[in-house]
C-alpha cells in the first residue's frame, strides 16, 4: 500500500489516470438545473477501495475545516493527512466551491454489493462552503511546503539532452522505468555524467542514477545526482530505444556536442 502524503505532485499520476479510465460520468441532473454531476465507480478491482478512501478523506477534511473555523488552528489539517487528505484534495474542493454558494458530495453504494463493513447504507453527505476556502488554501500551501524530498535510485531512458555548449554540464530528461512513481524526471549532470548519459542513449541503453526527488515543482526534478551508469535491458526495449534515437538523430547529435 502507498504511504500517505500531504502532497503528491507528479507521483502516482499514471496509476491515477489508469483508474480514471474505469470511471463513468453521468450527465448533469435536469432537476438540479445542471448543477449536479454523477460519477460511477466500479465495484470490482480498486473502485470500491477508492470510494472508501475518498469518503474518509472528505469527512476528515470537513472536520479539519470546522476545527480551523472555530479555533484558527491547523493541527486538524495536519492530522487529516493520515486519513487521505492532501494538497490535491484541497485543490479539488476549492475548485468545486469557488464561485458558488457551496458544494455537496454524496455517496451511494451499489445496491447489489451493499455498503462495506463499518459504513452506513447511505453515508451522510459532506458539504463545503466559501467560508472554508481560506483554511483550505492555507492547508494546501502547508502540505506542499512540508512535504519532504525523497531519496531515490532511478532507472530511466534518456528522452532529452540539453546544454548550452559543446562541453560542460547539461540537463537530461529521463522517462522513468523504475525507482520512482513519476513518469519523467529532469536532472542536471556534470560534464562526465552528461557524456555517459548521451552515450548510453546512443547505444540504446537506459541509465541508473541516484539523487533526491525534489518536492518543489511536483517531484519532477532529481537533485544531487550521482552514480550515473548505463543499465542492460532486454533486446526488445533496446530496439525501441534505438528507434527513438534514429527518429531524433539530429537533435541528439547537437545535444551531445557532436554537431557542426
Amino acid at each position: 500500500a502507498r504511504g500517505r502524503a500531504g502532497y503528491y505532485g507528479a507521483r502516482h499520476r499514471r496509476a491515477a489516470e489508469a483508474s480514471l479510465e474505469r470511471v463513468l460520468t453521468g450527465p448533469p441532473g435536469a432537476e438540479s438545473g445542471g448543477r449536479e454531476l454523477t460519477v460511477f465507480m466500479p465495484v470490482e478491482e480498486d473502485g470500491r477501495a477508492t470510494a472508501v478512501t475518498l469518503l474518509r478523506a472528505l469527512y476528515a477534511l470537513r472536520d479539519a475545516a470546522d476545527y480551523h473555523r472555530t479555533t484558527g488552528g491547523m493541527e486538524a489539517y495536519d492530522a487529516a493527512v493520515a486519513a487521505g487528505v492532501c494538497r490535491e484534495l484541497t485543490e479539488a474542493v476549492i475548485a468545486l466551491v469557488q464561485g458558488t454558494e457551496g458544494a455537496r458530495v454524496a455517496l451511494e453504494w451499489s445496491p447489489g454489493a451493499g455498503p462495506p463493513p463499518g459504513f452506513a447504507a447511505r453515508p451522510d453527505p459532506v458539504e463545503f462552503s466559501p467560508g472554508d476556502l481560506p483554511g483550505l488554501r492555507e492547508a494546501g500551501a502547508r502540505y506542499v511546503r512540508d512535504e519532504p524530498s525523497v531519496p531515490v535510485s532511478v532507472t530511466g531512458a534518456v528522452v532529452r539532452l540539453r546544454r548550452t555548449g559543446p562541453g560542460g554540464p547539461g540537463t537530461v530528461r529521463l522517462r522513468v522505468l523504475s525507482g520512482a512513481d513519476v513518469a519523467q524526471v529532469r536532472i542536471t549532470l556534470d560534464e562526465e555524467d552528461y557524456r555517459i548519459a548521451g552515450h548510453a542513449h546512443l547505444v540504446g541503453l537506459p541509465i541508473r542514477v541516484r539523487g533526491r526527488l525534489e518536492s518543489r515543482g511536483g517531484f519532477r526534478r532529481l537533485s544531487g545526482a550521482t552514480g550515473v551508469t548505463p543499465v542492460e535491458v532486454d533486446e526488445a526495449e533496446r530496439d525501441r530505444l534505438v528507434k527513438s534515437l534514429q527518429e531524433n538523430l539530429d537533435f541528439f547529435e547537437e545535444a551531445c556536442g557532436g554537431g557542426p
